[in-house]
């Protein structure tokens, strides 16, 4: 099982409830949550991505180099990067570093106007998104690459500086979300890990037979896919502490922000988020969907709450159904960084 925790590359402070600090996006401070990781149990770190907040790939390569083990898992878009220019700069720090870079491939939607990028519709975004992933597989392992699709194209082109290899590791893991039928196939054929957000057993155990019928008929080439749950993580010493705590902070954000209008999500894997809400304000013994109605939007649209034993029980459960990676988080990101990390993970390790 792998363990990783979420640093907020934000220009606004507190970020879903974070201490408002000054100097919270420095890089004094985010250097400090990046060796808190490593202090504490965890294997690095989700770093984000939109246009709007710090660029995070240079972020990520600040962050790995005032740190020794930290692996940052650097959220790209594939319009924001060609795929030639992303497979030099990522081979690169992923050599500078001996081999600490994770990527994690992010399809949705953004302001992509804003750096000159188009919005096709979501099998054009995939179809994208599925070349994108399978140039650059190329450029990391082979020279002299000619390839011509619909989207991209180089002609001879050997990539310089080649990531680090190690015994199943030809390359940086690639991190790849995505809940419509569209994004499912591209996972099936071409990620590494595929990531869910916090649904209940039964809708992940669902998801990952559907990927592994995708596996089958479209004929994956690559080691089996595998899984990883990003999450919210509320864990105080009691289970009656985390209960009061998480229904403390959702009638605080009801308070701040009112309910949130469903139609406001247009993702598939968000909306099968908020759905979740009809079913239940609990779901799983300690899935709670009640923040999905205030705001709470991506992992922190559902939390695992409880004590340390509860939310170990609970990844313990899903672990059990195929997922072996997980993102968790919770604010503020500090003092969770430590508390998580040293309740949590030994329960897990």
């Amino acid at each position: 099982m792998t363990f990783l925790w979420y640093i907020p590359n934000q220009v606004d402070p507190g970020h879903r409830g974070d201490d408002a600090v000054q100097g919270h996006n420095g890089i004094e401070r985010l250097t400090e949550l990046a060796r808190l990781t490593e202090d504490h149990g965890w294997s690095g770190a989700l770093l984000g991505t939109g246009w709007g907040r710090p660029d995070t790939f240079t972020v990520a390569t600040a962050l790995a180099a005032r740190t020794t083990t930290f692996q940052p898992l650097a959220a790209i878009r594939p319009g924001y990067w060609h795929p030639a220019h992303f497979a030099s700069a990522a081979s690169t720090l992923d050599q500078l570093t001996g081999g600490r870079l994770l990527i994690n491939i992010v399809s949705g939607q953004d302001n992509l106007a804003a750096y000159g990028d188009s919005e096709g519709d979501q099998p054009q975004r995939y179809a994208r998104t599925k070349e994108f992933l399978q140039l650059v597989r190329r450029l990391w392992t082979e020279e002299d690459v000619t390839f011509t699709g619909e989207y991209f194209s180089v002609t001879g082109s050997t990539v310089a500086t080649r990531p680090v290899v190690r015994e199943g590791r030809p390359h940086p893991r690639l991190y790849f979300g995505g809940a419509s039928e569209a994004a499912q196939r591209v996972a099936a054929t071409d990620a590494d890990v595929q990531l869910f957000w916090g649904e209940p057993l039964d809708g992940i155990a669902a998801r990952i037979a559907r990927l592994r019928e995708l596996e089958e008929e479209l004929g994956r080439e690559h080691p089996p896919l595998e899984f990883g749950l990003r999450i919210t993580t509320l864990v105080r010493d009691t289970t009656d502490q985390a209960w009061a705590d998480a229904e403390a902070k959702v009638a605080k954000m009801a308070e701040q922000q009112g309910t949130r209008d469903r139609r406001w999500f247009q993702a598939v894997g968000q909306q099968r988020l908020v759905d979740l809400a009809e079913r239940g304000e609990v779901l799983d013994d300690n899935l709670y969907t009640a923040p999905g109605k205030y705001g709470g939007g991506g992992a922190g649209t559902t939390w695992l709450v409880g004590s340390p034993d509860d939310v170990a029980k609970s990844l313990r459960r899903y672990r059990d159904l195929g997922v072996t990676h997980f993102i968790l988080s919770d604010t503020p990101y500090r003092e969770e960084t430590i508390r998580i990390g040293d309740q949590l993970l030994p329960l897990l390790t």
